[in-house]
């Protein structure tokens, strides 16, 4: 198996606004991401780029997301919802890498979330905590074009997100925020679906595609192994 992608993520000690736009100068002092890839790994590159940045401080991990997209749309606004029926932009996170007991985030163009955890894979057996919601999260999106416009060409969609630690703790057996050297396994994922334009609006297509920052080797996000390293 080749190696899992690595991210190191910057402590910050001037924490970004949470308004969806990654234009605060922290983030500037954090790398991007590799950029996504084909969830099955061997493929062509997706034809729209996506790229993620992590920060953190005592309180927050902060995730910050660039999805380069032409057609932004989305018609889901009830939370916790199964969100990957449209497009929309995940990330996992399992502190211990024990494939147990592993967090899942997910939003829309919208800004529309639902987030659950996972006691161990869905082909393990697994059923899903559903919801869990971590009532401390702050998110925000930002769009770069108009949201259900089909008249015009969109740059994309930004994603930021602050998740607390004092939340994210009951995943983790660690001191919260984790110390430095600590690794936790990490995933992130975009869902793309195709579309048509009828009458004026978009209307969803046939078309599921899964764009990783790690690939699974598989259509199935819930292989924790396959998942990244994320280094505090």
């Amino acid at each position: 198996m080749p190696d899992l992608p690595r991210y190191k993520a910057h402590r910050t000690t001037t924490p970004p606004p949470i308004d969806g736009t990654l234009t605060h100068p922290a983030w500037a002092e954090a790398a991007w991401t590799s950029d996504f890839v084909d969830i099955r790994g061997d493929q062509p590159a997706p034809p729209y780029r996506t790229r993620a940045k992590l920060l953190y401080d005592d309180e927050y991990l902060y995730l910050g997301a660039e999805l380069e997209e032409p057609h932004v749309w989305s018609t889901m606004t009830e939370r916790n919802t199964f969100l990957y029926e449209e497009n929309n932009f995940e990330l996992f996170l399992d502190p211990d890498g024990d494939r147990q007991n592993y967090y899942e985030f997910e939003i829309n163009p919208l800004g529309t979330i639902w987030e659950l955890t996972l006691p161990k894979p869905y082909a393990d057996g697994g059923v899903a905590v559903d919801p869990t919601n971590l009532p401390g999260l702050r998110t925000a999106i930002h769009v770069d074009g108009t949201l259900n416009d089909p008249s015009d060409d969109d740059a994309g969609w930004s994603v930021e997100a602050a998740f607390p630690w004092a939340e994210l703790g009951r995943h983790a057996k660690g001191s919260m925020p984790p110390a430095p050297g600590d690794e936790w396994r990490m995933n992130l994922m975009r869902v793309e679906w195709s579309h048509d334009v009828v009458e004026g609006a978009y209307r969803k297509g046939e078309q599921q595609d899964f764009w990783v920052w790690a690939p699974q080797y598989a259509v199935d996000m819930h292989r924790p192994e396959h998942w990244g390293v994320l280094e505090f």
